[in-house]
């Protein structure tokens, strides 16, 4: 991951971000303090691992204002911030910090969310720690018994979700791990994921933290658990921002691009973001 901002302040620098969105739309009398309509179009390009909570926002966000159309490309993130540099979309979305590079283009950096992914076995094993260093083997198949890595005489079985999920891409991207995983089985779902683990001696897998439950264990990562706290602390290794860039400052862009990200940051805008499974920068 580019790191364009420390993880540490990620949380501080999208809750200042959104807060500053909200008190100048609400000094401005804009569509999300309810004291004006507003009429127009927002558009946004950019990261597909967006596309759940960018989806349930727009729906939100457009039965608010009835006069508003807002319109996602989902063409990854290097081409959003792309078109966000060329003017051609008011806002890029990117699962990644904005680069050194973007960012002299007069990129700025939003960010909204957090996305945390647990790395879970079944409850019988007694492996729960692991380094950066043997998740990759374990994921790439160099590791093949609990054993070897301190547990008990039995074969890891490698859970992942199918081709295409955000998820999956976000976990093999962060331990650079795209093309490269052995895996048992590709389960469409995340229920299907945390079932088929809790189902499997040996099994091991990945899903977005939120549905954790107790028929699993969350397994550490280079000693940290998997928890928001340490993800808002920027200390758990299965993380990245999820950020709505904009050319320039959030207080430069129009009425319309203010109202959206203040919008963001009422209680409504975070429990959508929220639903998604992501974390709420504080």
């Amino acid at each position: 991951m580019v790191k364009s901002m420390s993880s540490k302040k990620i949380a501080r620098t999208g809750g200042l971000l959104l807060a500053a969105a909200l008190m100048v739309t609400n000094i401005c009398g804009c569509g999300a303090s309810g004291d004006k309509a507003l009429s127009g179009k927002i558009s946004l390009a950019g990261s597909t691992s967006m596309q759940k909570v960018c989806e349930a926002l727009m729906e939100g966000y457009m039965e608010k204002n009835e006069q508003v159309t807002v319109t996602t490309e989902y063409t990854g993130s290097g081409a959003g911030l792309e078109s966000l540099a060329s003017g051609s979309v008011d806002i890029g979305n990117a699962s990644r910090h904005v680069k050194d590079t973007e960012k002299e283009k007069g990129l700025v950096e939003n960010v909204i969310a957090l996305d945390g992914i647990a790395v879970i076995v079944n409850k019988a094993n007694t492996v729960t720690d692991l380094t950066k260093d043997e998740l990759i083997k374990v994921y790439q198949g160099e590791v093949k018994n609990w054993s070897e890595l301190g547990g008990k005489d039995e074969a890891i079985v490698v859970i992942g979700r199918e081709n295409g999920s955000g998820t999956r891409d976000a976990f093999e991207e962060l331990l650079k791990l795209k093309d490269a995983c052995a895996y048992a089985q590709e389960l469409d779902s995340t229920g299907g994921v945390l079932a088929k683990v809790a189902a499997t001696d040996g099994a091991i897998g990945y899903v977005s933290l939120d549905v954790v439950d107790s028929s699993v264990t969350a397994v550490k990562l280079d000693g940290v658990e998997a928890s928001e706290a340490q993800i808002l602390a920027g200390n758990y290794l299965l993380q990245r921002p999820f950020v709505m860039a904009t050319k320039g400052s959030i207080e430069e862009q129009n009425e319309l691009v203010k109202d959206w990200f203040a919008y963001l940051a009422t209680e409504e805008g975070k429990s959508i973001i929220r639903k998604a499974g992501l974390i709420v920068p504080q």
